[in-house]
């Protein structure tokens, strides 16, 4: 079998807690909220549900395979029950496991979703494994998402091996600890990369920029850091792209019923792009298509369960609105 797409990254174990006894805060003129809960008291909740196997780079390889692509996954887990479990949903998935890595004496990743009203804050802790990059095939994308903190090395040998290999597509969906590494620490990745995506505020974090920004002028600054396909989302007020030369927008497929949880709309729209770009599709293809599993995905519990098939997908694409069209700004 020829692999077409490899995902690199952290997986983890999710524990999603559907909050009901929780109030939201937020400053007048300013998008940052806050989850608060009563100090000292039993708090009650409505349910809690576990999903293993998740991550951004884990999604990432669910959303390439359901969508017919190839696809193997390099990881690190421990080697305990949840890792069992995880390579168990990757197999089901039918995703090339030979590259995932069972510690033994080292927990799986453990992350707890506190989920209330369609939004979630993600409690993350990323465990220290002993990282290094296998031997690779050489295949059609490689796509580099969320490791942890120490990985300064390990990020150094996945940017060689992208080097080495120039041909291969090289996608960059930068993680929490990845942002904290910082633009010098990264530089190789960015400057190698065809294809890095980010939301809104995770661009003026990576820049270091505060306060209103245009759109258009993040998207200019990000694509200078290298890649040569700079896009950001923007929430509910859909996605951009730009390449150089021009700038697309995207907006939201319509949502076909009330969403139940917002976990992993960014991850499913990020890698559909990239695995649309992967099977032949132009830019503004590859846009349409990621909104559609970001719409499904939101669905359901977890970052996968609503990740579509390609011919789902398609039907989707088919029966979508008139002003579900890419724009030129």
């Amino acid at each position: 079998m020829t692999t077409e797409f490899i995902s690199i990254g952290d997986t983890v174990v999710d524990e999603f807690i559907e909050l009901q006894d929780a109030r939201v805060h937020c400053k007048i003129d300013d998008e940052e909220c806050e989850i608060s809960m009563r100090w000292g008291d039993k708090i009650p909740f409505k349910s809690a549900v576990m999903v293993a196997g998740v991550g951004n780079a884990a999604n990432a390889a669910v959303s390439a395979a359901r969508l017919g692509l190839k696809t193997a996954f390099v990881t690190n887990t421990g080697k305990d029950a949840y890792g069992k479990e995880i390579l168990n949903v990757f197999k089901k998935e039918k995703i090339d496991t030979k590259f995932v890595k069972l510690h033994a004496g080292i927990p799986t990743n453990h992350h707890y979703v506190l989920s209330f009203e369609s939004e979630r804050t993600i409690l993350v802790k990323h465990e220290h494994y002993p990282y290094a990059l296998p031997k690779l095939p050489k295949p059609k994308t490689i796509y580099l998402s969320s490791l942890g903190e120490g990985t300064e090395e390990y990020h150094d040998q996945v940017a060689a091996y992208a080097e080495a290999h120039p041909e291969v597509f090289f996608a960059f969906q930068p993680g929490t600890f990845q942002m904290k590494l910082g633009i010098e620490k990264l530089a190789r990745i960015y400057k190698r990369a065809d294809f890095v995506v980010v939301n809104k505020e995770e661009a003026e974090r990576i820049l270091g920029l505060s306060g209103p920004q245009d759109i258009k002028e993040l998207l200019e600054k990000m694509r200078a850091l290298g890649p040569k396909i700079a896009l950001i989302t923007d929430g509910r007020n859909g996605a951009y792209a730009y390449d150089g030369t021009k700038t697309f927008f995207v907006p939201m497929y319509p949502d076909v019923r009330a969403p139940k949880e917002r976990t992993g709309a960014g991850d499913a729209f990020a890698s559909t792009v990239a695995a649309a770009l992967t099977l032949g599709k132009t830019l503004q293809e590859a846009l349409l298509w990621g909104p559609v599993n970001s719409m499904s995905v939101v669905q359901d519990i977890g970052a996968q369960r609503g990740l579509l098939p390609r011919k789902a997908l398609e039907e989707y694409l088919a029966k979508a609105p008139t002003e579900y069209a890419i724009k030129e700004i």
